[in-house]
């Protein structure tokens, strides 16, 4: 049992540190919202940002299997799976059995599905380029830079993290 000191300076202590990380659990919540938020990119229809990066792999890589897409996209098996059926769903993609082997399934994109992937670039270019214009109105470029380092060492931090086992609190 901790006395009432221990736990006043646990409280100070939490505080103190969650209140220098809360700006960035805020973005990382606000970034798991948008990428899950259905968008209309020009052809009418509403599909995740999940989604229609799933189908940009399939695009770059014509054929590929829920596997492969699953390590490029670095996401889970289960995951894919639900961002393929629902593109496929939509006729978006084709999957076809692996003549060779039949428990191998391919995936490839339907014209619908070429026409998205050329309006997602088109928009994720736009986008991408409004949102550095923003940022570098409101930083410098020195700063827009060591962002772009602190969220690669970060992401780092969190791989390393995924791959060992984190060590219990004291």
């Amino acid at each position: 049992m901790m006395t009432p000191e221990q736990n006043k300076l646990l409280n100070q202590t939490y505080a103190e540190l969650s209140s220098s990380t809360e700006t960035l659990y805020d973005f990382i919540l606000k970034y798991y919202q948008y990428i899950y938020t259905s968008r209309d990119y020009g052809n009418g229809d509403l599909v995740r940002t999940v989604e229609v990066h799933t189908l940009s792999i399939i695009d770059q890589y014509p054929g590929i299997s829920a596997g492969e897409v699953a390590r490029v996209w670095k996401r889970t098996k289960g995951t894919v799976s639900v961002n393929l059926s629902s593109l496929e769903n939509k006729g978006y993609i084709r999957r076809e059995k692996d003549p060779k082997n039949a428990r191998l399934t391919h995936f490839y994109l339907t014209e619908k599905g070429k026409l998205l992937s050329v309006l997602h670039k088109k928009y994720d270019i736009q986008e991408i380029l409004h949102t550095r214009s923003r940022l570098l109105e409101l930083c410098s470029f020195e700063e827009f830079c060591t962002f772009q380092k602190v969220v690669a060492c970060y992401l780092k931090i969190l791989q390393e993290k995924n791959t060992q086992k984190i060590p219990s609190a004291p």
